[in-house]
């Protein structure tokens, strides 16, 4: 879905308020208006504007000292600003520019000039936004390969060094105990490799979606069962309940991966002797919503946002479990290439439900 653009108009005169509406309501752009320098700081502490059209000479907070106190603002400083002045001193222009302006637009307005120049900023701005992700996705990429992927390879090194030590061999217990870590080592770098190569995939175009019908409730136990000794192993209960009838319409191996992923990241985030509930049904429009809710710490409002965007922090699970922060930006993106929609609800302390909701019949193109 296109995001929708939102553009800031302040200005004191509402005539002139008026004029801005009227020849931006042909752009097809939100507009939101404020008539002072004050009124729009307090505007933007809900709803930050993708670009700020700022009169200078205004009653109190001018435009100058507007412009200077977002860019003081880490959060709101690479926000596009363009001046509106009648003033055609060179001098204002220039100060302006100087505080952080990308441009100014002269009054009375001139409507081709006024949409070119807002336009070219939108765009401008949709480009940087473009290549701050883009440097982002780069950057977790060679976290994962580097920290994730190479600690799991030394870890799984060593643990064969010592089991094939034949000076000091372990003893029968021990070695059980090396071969399962070795094993579980093996199984996460596999998930992994898996998981980035899906995602890269689907980030190049490269995934083909082959859509079919899904029994949800053989694919949900084959899940639940191969990462049933995780569970054991911090004693969680994992409870299903899914209609042995219900059935959903998207891509096998792409949705079994994003069951897989909530399944892990649930567990992960579950203390011990917690529970985990699996459930579906069928909801509106032909949508079938299937869940997957925990006891678990739960997860902060300000990081909710966070998390299916590609960033190179990642938590770390109840038992200490490290993440890399891929799994539920992957499941965003195989969910929204079958049709379906993914979304998340979560309290601090009371654990969170993740949901996904798919067409139960192949949706019309």
């Amino acid at each position: 879905m296109k995001k929708e653009t939102t553009i800031l108009l302040v200005d004191d005169n509402p005539e002139n308020l008026g004029v801005l509406a009227k020849l931006l309501a042909k752009s097809d752009r939100l507009l939101t208006i404020a008539q002072d320098g004050a009124a729009a700081l307090e505007t933007m502490k809900d709803k930050r504007p993708d670009l700020i059209l700022l009169d200078i000479m205004m009653p109190g907070m001018n435009g100058f000292e507007t412009c200077k106190r977002l860019k003081q603002d880490a959060t709101l400083a690479d926000i596009p600003i363009i001046f509106l002045t009648a003033l055609q001193e060179k001098e204002d222009v220039i100060a302006g520019l100087k505080l952080g302006a990308v441009d100014y637009v002269t009054k009375p307005f001139n409507e081709k000039e006024l949409l070119t120049r807002v336009n070219t900023h939108l765009e401008l701005q949709a480009v940087k936004e473009e290549l701050r992700e883009s440097i982002a996705t780069r950057d977790k990429l060679f976290s994962i390969i580097s920290h994730d992927l190479g600690g799991m390879f030394a870890g799984m090194q060593s643990l064969a060094q010592l089991l094939t030590d034949k000076k000091t061999p372990p003893d029968a217990e021990t070695r059980e105990k090396w071969l399962k870590m070795l094993m579980q080592s093996a199984t996460n770098g596999y998930e992994l490799l898996t998981n980035l190569l899906n995602w890269s995939r689907a980030q190049t175009g490269k995934l083909q979606t082959y859509p079919t019908k899904i029994i949800l409730q053989y694919l949900i136990v084959r899940n639940i069962e191969l990462q049933r000794d995780k569970a054991k192993g911090k004693e969680i209960e994992i409870v299903v309940s899914v209609d042995e009838k219900l059935s959903v319409f998207a891509d096998v191996n792409m949705f079994n991966t994003v069951l897989r992923n909530l399944i892990s990241n649930a567990i992960k985030f579950t203390e011990a002797l917690g529970t985990i509930r699996v459930f579906a049904e069928l909801i509106e429009n032909n949508l079938v919503e299937i869940s997957v809710s925990d006891t678990g710490i739960g997860i902060k409002p300000e990081d909710i946002d966070k998390l299916f965007k590609i960033n190179i922090d990642s938590t770390y699970g109840t038992a200490g479990e490290k993440g890399n922060g891929l799994g539920l930006v992957l499941c965003k993106d195989l969910i929204e290439q079958c049709g379906g929609t993914i979304g998340v609800e979560s309290v601090i302390g009371e654990g969170s439900r993740f949901y996904v909701c798919l067409p139960i019949v192949s949706p019309k193109l």
